[in-house]
This record gives structure tokens, C-alpha cells and sequence, in this order.
């Protein structure tokens, strides 16, 4: 998460906005070698191909997975108050927030209802009766959960956010395994008609952006960098009396 990865992700930005929304119908190119891949009467067919569909419930059981862990953790520690984290304190913050900030509440909660995007399968050049629209039109006929930006992909590049804390030994490997991930997973979309490139291009920087200005705020800055023992102590204090009183309630002692 250091300055060329953000100069990296701006670039592609630019780049991406620029070429995309002058030249909006190089999305269309794009799809239209997709479109024409049909299984049975279904344009499109690789959204119902069974390799494909398993690979994209796979993906989105890996990003659940990287969810859950710190998740597990910080509940263990309410249950389990005077036991330290089995996740580092700052970790847990750290992928919760960028997590909820970036696939959960830009991408989900705003972008795809309030972007009028329609996706590939339902626009008219694919025998859809929805108009298409360039990247940065959000005046589309789509009226919810549409195709600016993509969640499944916003969500699989969030995996950087675990390969930022990974070991510095492996952590360009982990990088590399998250970004192979995301495209990966841009790819499935892009060949299922769910999302046209541009969408999976933003998803990824959106949410590359928000993991790179939490990195910064929690682990980097030190005006806002946050203390590790603090915050598990923090948590031991507001946890303690339930844990007490439930401990009461069952007949133990409380472990001083």
C-alpha cells in the first residue's frame, strides 16, 4: 500500500475514464464476442456454463471466507473478553472497514442503485430493452442493482486488503495472488454479460482506493494511526461485564 500502487491505481483511472467515455462503444466491442456464444436460446451462455457459474460461487466463498475470519475473531474476544485476539486488533478494523466501506456501502449501497448503468444482457444492441450509456452516464434505464460498478469484483479486489497484511516475505506474492484474483473475477462477469469492462475497471479502483486511505489512516500516518493495545483494551473493558454477569449467572468465577 506505498505511493506507486496509488500513482498505479490513479493511472488507471485516467486512462480507463477517459479512453471508455469518449469511446463508449468500446464496451460494446468488448462484450458483443460473448453475446454471440449461445447455449441453447440464451445469448450469453457462458453465464450458465456450470464451470463458470462454480467459479464465480467459488470466488465468492473465498472473499466470504476472508470476511469472516476477523469477524469470528473480534466475536471470540466479546465472548472470551480477558483472552487476547487471535487477529491482530488494528487487522480486524482494518478489514471490516475497508470491507464495509467499499463493497458494502460505495459499491452496493450506492453505486449500483443510484447509477442507472444497465448491464450487457439487457441493453438493446444485445436484444435487451434497455439503452446503453457510457461509464459516467448515470441517467440509464436500469432502476436497481445495475452495472456500474461491479460487486463480485469490487468484492474479489478487496482481497488486497488481507494481502497488504500479509508477511513481507510474501507479500508481493499475495498482491499478486489478489490482483490475478480481481481479474479473474472481472473476466467471469465480462463473458457472463453481468458488467461491461469499464465496470470491473472501477470496481477495482474504488475499492483499491479505499483499502490504500484506510492502510494509510490505521497503519501509516501517525497523527491517526491506532494503537494496538488500546483497542484490544478497549474491547476487554466493554466486554468484561457481560462476560461477568453471564459468568454469575452460570455459577463461575470470573478470572481476574
Amino acid at each position: 500500500m506505498n505511493r506507486t500502487g496509488l500513482l498505479i491505481a490513479l493511472a488507471v483511472a485516467v486512462v480507463v475514464g477517459v479512453v471508455f467515455g469518449f469511446y463508449p462503444g468500446l464496451d460494446l466491442r468488448i462484450a458483443a464476442p460473448f453475446h454471440d456464444i449461445a447455449i441453447g436460446n440464451n445469448k450469453f451462455g457462458m453465464r450458465i456454463y456450470p464451470p463458470v457459474m462454480a467459479a464465480r460461487d467459488i470466488g465468492l466463498w473465498i472473499v466470504t471466507v476472508f470476511v469472516a475470519l476477523p469477524l469470528a475473531a473480534f466475536v471470540l474476544k466479546l465472548v472470551l473478553p480477558r483472552r487476547r485476539l487471535i487477529i491482530p486488533a488494528r487487522a480486524i478494523i482494518f478489514l471490516v472497514v475497508t470491507m464495509a466501506l467499499g463493497p458494502g456501502v460505495l459499491v452496493n449501497g450506492v453505486l449500483k442503485d443510484y447509477w442507472g448503468r444497465p448491464r450487457p444482457i439487457d441493453v438493446q444492441q444485445f436484444g435487451g430493452d434497455q439503452h446503453f450509456v457510457a461509464w459516467w452516464d448515470r441517467r440509464g434505464d436500469c432502476p436497481a442493482n445495475c452495472s456500474f460498478v461491479s460487486g463480485d469484483v469490487s468484492g474479489a479486489f478487496w482481497t488486497l486488503a488481507p494481502a497488504a497484511l500479509a508477511p513481507p516475505q510474501v507479500r508481493v506474492i499475495a498482491y499478486g495472488a489478489a490482483l490475478t484474483f480481481g481479474a479473474g473475477m472481472a473476466a467471469l462477469r465480462i463473458v457472463s454479460g453481468g458488467h461491461f469492462f469499464s465496470d470491473t475497471a472501477f470496481a477495482g479502483v474504488f475499492t483499491f482506493l479505499i483499502i490504500w486511505l484506510a492502510y494509510a489512516l490505521i497503519y501509516r500516518w501517525p497523527r491517526t494511526r491506532l494503537n494496538e493495545e488500546k483497542i484490544e483494551s478497549a474491547i476487554e473493558r466493554i466486554a468484561t461485564p457481560g462476560y461477568d454477569f453471564v459468568a454469575k449467572l452460570l455459577g463461575r468465577k470470573s478470572r481476574p
